[in-house]
């Protein structure tokens, strides 16, 4: 008899566990939990590696599928687990690690970009925020366009940040709301003041392709497509650092 083993830890403790809707036997391990079929496929840290790539860049996960030979079931199920430990800090250095600079010198851009869920009436805007000097991405929401949702953005920013900085926005009345006045400064994009920021929101338009705007390859669940993001932001605060350090 052929000795099963689980595709995700190689335990060979698995049990049989009911059939899929395919009216294939399902097994679970018993160490990891995993479910599985016979002939599921193990994919390699190698591939994953690639596909961790392949995910900062403009292709569709069935692209990916295509490109790396996974199912798409088992490609959602993994971009899942990764977004799930995504770090809160975005994987943005700190401040105090950016050198002998003034506190009261850093200069702050945000901007707002629209981008939707499953279909163009649901709109989801995505609010970020950008350290000007070190071009690293301190914070981001995905809301509606109100001053809520720049308030909640406010409150992702670090305290160092919102403590000691001067913020450059556009026009749009619900930053003047929220930021403080003294340290606030709403400028034209003709103004070159928040060039930063709106060169970040061209480059992840243009590599995230949930967010190009005649695709078929945008959001069907609202978690996923801040997870995506998320996930770029993550990596190109990484990509930054490492041209710097």
């Amino acid at each position: 008899m052929e000795k099963i083993i689980c595709v995700e830890c190689l335990s060979s403790k698995v049990k049989k566990n009911g059939h899929t809707h395919y009216g294939k036997q399902n097994y679970q391990c018993l160490e990891c939990g995993r479910q599985f079929v016979k002939d599921s496929q193990r994919v390699s840290e190698e591939k994953k590696e690639i596909i961790n790539k392949l995910l900062m860049e403009r292709i569709s996960l069935r692209g990916i599928c295509r490109i790396v030979g996974v199912s798409l079931t088992w490609l959602l199920g993994y971009i899942v687990k990764i977004y799930q430990k995504l770090p809160e800090n975005l994987n943005a250095e700190e401040v105090g690690d950016y050198g002998e600079i003034c506190l009261w010198k850093f200069e702050v851009q945000a901007d707002e970009m629209w981008s939707f869920v499953k279909n163009k009436e649901n709109k989801q805007w995505i609010w970020i925020a950008i350290d000007a000097q070190t071009k690293q991405i301190i914070a981001f929401h995905v809301g509606d366009h109100s001053e809520e949702s720049a308030k909640k953005l406010w409150e992702k920013i670090p305290v160092a940040y919102r403590e000691n900085s001067t913020f450059f926005t556009d026009m749009w009345d619900s930053y003047s709301k929220v930021i403080p006045s003294a340290q606030h400064t709403a400028c034209t994009k003709g103004s070159g003041l928040t060039n930063a920021i709106e060169r970040f929101n061209c480059t992840m338009r243009q590599r995230v392709s949930r967010l190009v705007r005649d695709s078929l390859s945008f959001s069907k669940k609202l978690d996923n497509h801040i997870g995506a993001i998320k996930y770029f932001i993550c990596g190109y605060n990484l990509e930054i650092a490492s041209l710097f350090s």
